[in-house]
């Protein structure tokens, strides 16, 4: 590794608020700072490398700063290994939570080799100024006040460019010059917004299932993730033959009334029942769907499992409002997954959707409803730019991305073509994982992607 991934000085970071602690072998070191609420001064965040200009707003965007939360994992105290941040999928969704003992064969425990890892609450989660909402009122943007338009504005600050800004903050406060990066699913994204801004903070980048499309319009991508939810979808009902006829029965169900009633108030109708389909892009879930469907689908455990298994929720309403803002690389998306849906999987319910956010997601469950103005607020947004091609072309950045061939959130042919502007980035593409092998095989992903970027 380079010397200028290694911690200054006796290694202490300023300017943050810390706690230490021990379990099982590992020393865990959990840190809270301050970040400015808009790194980018008014409006929609803008790309730093390239200064894209974005709307300014008279009105108060919230907060003049929001705390942010990471834990340091290390096998040693007091280590000085080099950085590895680790950025999450999602988006809104916060990092894991390590637990002990760390098992051998999890990208983790190859991580911790080498590296002190950094487990990043992206902003909004977790333990990082989360946004909710109980008792029917939004939480964690008091200083926004109730109007959905400044919420709107507001969650502008909630990308991958905001992301980016935060996690430098760290990095200067822990006196490092350069650390990596690991990011998985929206966490590439992330990663690739950060190679972009601020490549020369950057050692070795690593992406599993997370290169994402440059300059393409939203519903390119969807148009590509539905063919491929085709195909899931049939290969599906091949191995399970009886699974459609269920699937079907429940699609009745939800078709009528107002749908399937859930624990907690929540309804269920045909189209966030075909969401069930996110199942279908794990390696794991093809089985896990096969479960859910041979329940009695009257009972009380079913409609409880079902709705655990529904993919936008209450946990995390990030994940459904901006969801689909994480793919805008400039323009509207304006439900663009929707927009993106064949005549074909209109007509036939039993063709199921992946990571196809709709609004009603929202106005169906409880804890997401009052997000559900915001979030058609949300669709009509103009977003900045987030990748300078130019800047992307100059990165020096080395590392390896994991191309799975047959994922069914990232398409492979959009990855490989961001690809060939990461000079330093070498491809991997296998159709052994799904987009869920670092959790599926992760010590061996992580290891062949190092391998791959020190070859």
């Amino acid at each position: 590794m380079t010397s200028g991934n290694q911690s200054k000085g006796t290694g202490q970071a300023e300017g943050l608020q810390q706690s230490s602690w021990t379990r099982g072998g590992l020393h865990l070191k959990d840190v809270t700072f301050e970040a400015p609420f808009d790194h980018f001064g008014g409006g929609a965040a803008k790309s730093a490398a390239a200064s894209l200009a974005a709307p300014v707003s008279d009105k108060p965007q919230g907060p003049s700063s929001i705390e942010i939360f990471a834990r340091i994992v290390a096998t040693e105290a007091d280590s000085q290994k080099p950085y590895l941040v680790f950025l999450q999928g999602g988006p809104g969704n916060e990092a894991p939570r390590p637990t002990t003992p760390v098992g051998g064969s999890t990208w983790l425990a190859r991580a911790l080799e080498e590296f002190q890892v950094v487990m990043f609450d992206q902003r909004g989660t977790g333990k990082s100024s989360p946004i909710g909402s109980v008792a029917g009122r939004i939480t964690g943007l008091d200083a926004v006040g109730d109007d959905p338009a400044d919420i709107a504005e507001a969650l502008s600050h909630y990308r991958a460019d905001s992301i980016v800004e935060d996690a430098e903050i760290l990095r200067e406060a822990l006196g490092v010059d350069t650390w990596s990066l690991l990011g998985q699913s929206f966490g590439g994204f992330t990663a690739l917004r950060y190679v972009s801004a601020h490549s020369k903070s950057l050692d070795e980048v690593y992406f599993t299932g997370g290169l994402p499309a440059v300059d393409t319009d939203p519903v390119t991508v969807y148009a590509r993730t539905w063919e491929g939810m085709k195909r899931k979808s049939e290969q599906y009902y091949r191995a399970f033959p009886g699974d459609r006829e269920k699937l079907s029965h429940l699609i009745d169900l939800a078709d009528s009334d107002d749908g399937i009633a859930l624990p907690g108030g929540a309804r269920a109708t045909k189209e966030r029942i075909r969401l069930l389909g996110h199942f279908l892009g794990a390696s794991d879930g093809p089985e896990k769907l096969h479960y859910l469907l041979d329940q009695d689908l009257t009972s009380a455990a079913f409609r409880h499992d079902l709705a655990a298994a529904l993919p936008f929720s209450g946990r995390n309403p990030l994940y459904a409002i901006i969801h689909e803002s994480c793919w805008a690389d400039g323009g509207v998306t304006e439900w663009a997954a929707r927009r993106a849906m064949p005549d074909d999987v209109q007509a036939d319910p039993t063709l199921l959707a992946g990571e196809h956010a709709g609004p009603e997601s929202l106005t169906e469950d409880p804890e997401l409803a009052p997000f559900a103005e915001v979030a058609e607020l949300v669709a009509k947004r103009e977003w900045p730019r987030l990748y300078d091609v130019d800047a992307l072309r100059a990165a020096e950045v080395r590392g390896g991305a994991a191309v799975y061939f047959e994922d069914a959130y990232v398409p492979a042919e959009l990855s490989l073509a961001t690809a060939e502007l990461l000079g330093g980035v070498k491809p991997w593409v296998t159709n052994e994982y799904e987009h869920n092998g670092l959790r599926a095989d992760g010590y061996r992903v992580l290891d062949r992607l190092i391998s791959l970027a020190r070859g």
